[in-house]
Order: C-alpha cells, then structure tokens, then sequence
C-alpha cells in the first residue's frame, strides 16, 4: 500500500508534465501551420499588410497564454481523486480544459466576452485532446 501511493505520486505528476509537453508541442505546431494558412491565402490585399500583421500578433498572444496549465491540472486532480479511468473522461476533459484557455483569455484582455476565431478553439482542443489522452495512457488508466 505505502509503495503503490509512493509510486503514484511519484507518475502522476511525471505523467503530468509529460502530457503538457505534448499538448505544448501541438499547441505550437497547429498553431504555426494555421498562421501560415492565414498568411498564404492573400488575406494582406484585403486589409493591408499591418492589420493582418496586428491580427497574426494578437492570435500569437492568445495561442501564447495557453500555456497555462491549471484547468488541465483540475482536470488531472479531479480524475485521481474520484479515481476515474475512463479514457473519455480525460480526453475530453483536456479538449475543454485547453479550449476554454481562448475563451479565458478574451476575457481577461479586453473585458468583453467576444469569441475568438474557429481555428483558434480547433488548435486549442486538438492540443487538449492529444495531452488528455497521453496522460491517460500514462497515468490516468491506474487512478
């Protein structure tokens, strides 16, 4: 008994950062290959080379504050706590918790409650997606 709580606490939070890490690098690199969708498709001849340049900073700054990692760790501390071992429960669970992280950061800029772009909550719940899943595989599916 003393080993196997010993042992938990010792993989949870290994599990933990090795989960974040993946839901980071995703996070990145969707989010890379969306600026560049947006950068190919010749939006600059519409509204001009500096407004598409502010609305690729501002996306870069919301992408950027997703860094964050406290709904997730609710999500992780929730499911060891009522011992859940359900896959669903983690993966899911990490696509919301990553994909309210935009929907947070509106808020906190400009206190309005407008809602960020499509591509913006895919990027953000993929990301969620992949990092709730590795953290099943890792940790989850022995709460």
């Amino acid at each position: 008994m003393f080993w196997r709580t010993v042992g938990r606490l010792i993989v949870v939070p290994l599990s933990f950062l090795l989960a974040a890490a993946a839901a980071i690098f995703i996070l990145v690199t969707l989010g890379l290959e969306r600026v560049t969708q947006a950068a190919s498709r010749g939006q600059a001849g519409e509204l001009g080379q500096l407004e598409v340049l502010i609305d690729l900073v501002w996306q870069g700054t919301v992408i950027a504050s997703g860094f964050t990692v406290l709904p997730a760790l609710a999500v992780a501390i929730i499911g060891e706590v009522a011992r859940i071992r359900s896959s669903i429960y983690y993966i899911v669970g990490g696509g919301l918790a990553l994909g309210a992280i935009p929907l947070l950061a509106r808020l906190g800029a400009d206190g309005g409650a407008s809602l960020p772009a499509a591509p913006v909550w895919q990027v953000f719940a993929t990301a969620g997606f992949v990092g709730g899943w590795l953290y099943w595989l890792l940790a989850g599916r022995n709460a």
